[in-house]
């Protein structure tokens, strides 16, 4: 190492004991990027008090041009009514070189924002829980003299696309043996991958409770059979058609319904006769209390929901799945034994019925299989391994073709103030 690049590594050292600065890059493209970075800060938050302040950004909203910029808005529209389609190109562009090809016309378009991104959010530590954004974040970083320490941060169960792994990132945390091994097949150097599960907030970890205890601090009815139906933070799918399918079983439960942010939808809920004791809700952050006070989930095959379910220890019955990223957690979960696949609402009124008429040590089953494999310290162990990266130096970013002294220039320009309207 020349004498230039020591004098840059020495400035990238860390000199105080002030907080480190991480950026958490998402977006709210379905409620898994969210809940997966809120349960990374939290849990960093809790083990290493003080030692981290955080930036949480949707890239896609604030730091992408159109259309890229409307994907939150336009994600739940395109796989609820156009599902063939995303799965198809979820599929086409599934390979180490198609995705180098796509990711490089995007490029193009996203490199001005990306660098504007991290000229407004300058960091020490850049973890990553979205697959769009870590190839082009690293290319754009490997410009700069010197970058922050990279973590990737995968939030698919099973079915990870190549969009996922990026030899050039410090660290990929994947959460299953398959992402592991999908991510060798995509030529990740094996050092660089480790298997931690996904990620599930504390909070949800410690406020799951005994069935009885939830129900009465719910205000449930404690002794009858309980079925929780749910469908993502943004309600995709049929549910309001699942839910009238369960309706018209005429069953002996009570039905609890999420209607997630989709006010429409809940008030769509709230104006229709049941014949069962009924419970709706909006989004809410009692998930853990509702899913202690049931016996049956029933669910799209989204990968945090799926992970809360394992934790929590419920039967899941999956309505649906969104093609492509989710069709490997439906297999997870019928070969796990945690629960049954049951697309479309008819055929879940049907399984729930024949679920409902079976004894408890029938549901039990499920319920025992789905603990075994539900991780409460995932969120930990990925705390621990950010932790350990973010001990590390900022990379000296070899540039062969620029001299010391441009190197120097660009480490040194002045950081112009920018509204921070990316953080959220």
């Amino acid at each position: 190492m020349n004498q230039a690049n020591e004098a840059l590594l020495e400035e990238s050292m860390p000199t105080t004991q002030s907080p480190r600065r991480i950026l958490l890059l998402m977006s709210d493209t379905g409620g898994g990027h969210r809940a997966a970075a809120t349960a990374i800060q939290a849990a960093l938050e809790n083990r290493y008090p003080g030692a981290y302040t955080f930036d949480m950004v949707d890239a896609f909203r604030y730091y992408t041009p159109t259309p890229f910029k409307h994907m939150p808005r336009l994600y739940p529209l395109w796989v609820n009514h156009a599902r063939s389609s995303w799965g198809t190109g979820y599929r086409i562009s599934d390979g180490p070189h198609r995705s180098k090809l796509v990711m490089g016309s995007f490029y193009v378009s996203w490199r001005r924002g990306f660098r504007r991104l991290f000229d407004e959010h300058p960091a020490d530590l850049v973890v990553c829980v979205h697959s769009l954004f870590n190839h082009n974040a690293m290319r754009v970083l490997q410009d700069w003299p010197t970058r922050p320490r990279f973590v990737t941060v995968v939030t698919d169960l099973v079915s990870t696309h190549a969009f996922w792994y990026n030899n050039k990132v410090d660290l990929c945390l994947v959460p299953t043996q398959t992402a592991y091994e999908r991510g060798l097949r995509y030529k990740m150097q094996p050092e660089k991958m480790k298997i931690t599960g996904l990620p599930v907030h504390p909070d949800f970890v410690a406020g799951l409770t005994d069935k009885q205890q939830a129900r009465e601090e719910l205000g449930w009815d404690v002794k009858k059979l309980t079925v929780l139906l749910v469908s993502g933070g943004d309600a995709m799918g049929p549910l309001f058609k699942t839910a009238r399918a369960i309706n018209d079983q005429k069953l002996d439960i009570q039905l609890v319904i999420i209607a997630g942010r989709n006010a429409p939808l809940k008030a769509k809920l709230e104006g229709c006769d049941w014949n069962q004791t009924t419970h709706i809700y909006p989004f809410t952050e009692k998930m853990a209390q509702m899913m202690s006070g049931a016996d049956i989930l029933v669910t799209k095959a989204g990968p945090a929901t799926i992970s809360e379910a394992f934790v929590a220890g419920i039967p899941m019955i999956l309505s649906g799945h969104v093609p492509g990223q989710e069709d490997g957690n439906v297999r997870y979960v019928i070969e796990s034994g945690a629960g049954v696949y049951a697309p479309g609402p008819t055929r879940v009124a049907e399984v729930l019925a024949e679920w409902v008429s079976r004894p408890p040590d029938f549901r039990q089953r499920y319920a025992d299989a789905a603990k075994q494999i539900g991780s409460t310290d995932a969120a930990s162990q990925i705390a621990d391994e950010i932790h350990g990266v973010a001990q590390a130096a900022q990379i000296v970013v070899h540039h062969p073709r620029r001299s010391p002294r441009s190197l120097l220039s660009h480490r040194l320009r002045p950081n112009i103030a920018r509204p921070r309207g990316g953080a959220l």
